[in-house]
């Protein structure tokens, strides 16, 4: 089945509007109203929590993260804490898997296959780790990544988390792509201990940019899940409360 994908690059936005907006698109593609459509996306910082989430992973507390002005968001995607912060891009897709995609494992590779793709632009070599949600890295050798995805140092610099209802998707997947990862100090990164995170920025020296690399991934992403990724529209300057 060859689908046709509408990508749209929201800017920088915070994370209750940019959820409303997901719902509201969600409820459009599962009545068929609209077509397939993914987002790409900065937020401003926030910390999200996932169906199972375990609020002492926020290690600073609800007080803490207030304080530094960040926002702390109870949210219906599965996973645990992860948090979200400028230099990082977020996509959610809104897509309807049937009748040939209906396969929730299939969906997160694909997520994580698109990740990795937009990571080797920069030289990196990233993967999967049996038994953790993500894309991964091996900070002792950026340039290779182990076919068993045992390396010496892995650390994560892709996550994933997602919401399918009907097997229509809400939620993505988050690569960091300049942020610095002390700002990860402040949760249990999607709640796995001793690994750490990091950046295609801490990693190569290079510093991409957000919107670049949301084009990058976009194409990416048709590649991946068989589509035609026409082109990214751009909505960065529109009022989101207007957006369906």
């Amino acid at each position: 089945m060859h689908r046709a994908f509408r990508g749209v690059w929201l800017g920088r936005r915070p994370y209750e509007p940019v959820l409303a907006l997901q719902r509201r698109l969600n409820d459009a593609r599962a009545s068929g109203s609209i077509g397939d459509t993914v987002l790409f996306l900065e937020h401003a910082p926030v910390v999200t929590l996932g169906r199972r989430a375990d609020p002492s992973h926020v290690l600073i507390g609800l007080e803490g993260l207030r304080a530094r002005g960040w926002d702390c968001v109870q949210t219906d995607r599965g996973g645990d804490v992860t948090l979200h912060a400028p230099g990082q891009l977020v996509s959610y897709p809104i897509v309807d898997l049937a009748p040939d995609r209906c396969d929730v494992r299939r969906y997160v590779r694909g997520l994580a296959e698109t990740m990795r793709r937009v990571a080797a632009r920069h030289g990196v070599a990233a993967g999967e780790v049996p038994g953790l949600v993500g894309l991964w890295v091996d900070r002792a050798s950026p340039s290779r990544f182990p076919a068993d995805g045992q390396g010496v140092d892995l650390v994560k610099i892709g996550a994933i988390g997602v919401r399918i209802s009907h097997w229509v998707t809400m939620h993505g997947f988050a690569l960091n792509l300049s942020l610095g990862s002390e700002v990860f100090e402040v949760i249990v990164p999607c709640g796995i201990t001793g690994r750490g995170v990091s950046s295609i920025r801490e990693l190569t020296g290079h510093d991409p940019s957000t919107k670049e690399e949301a084009a990058a991934a976009f194409a990416a992403f048709g590649e991946v899940f068989e589509g035609r990724a026409v082109e990214l529209e751009d909505w960065s300057d529109k009022e989101i409360e207007d957006l369906v």
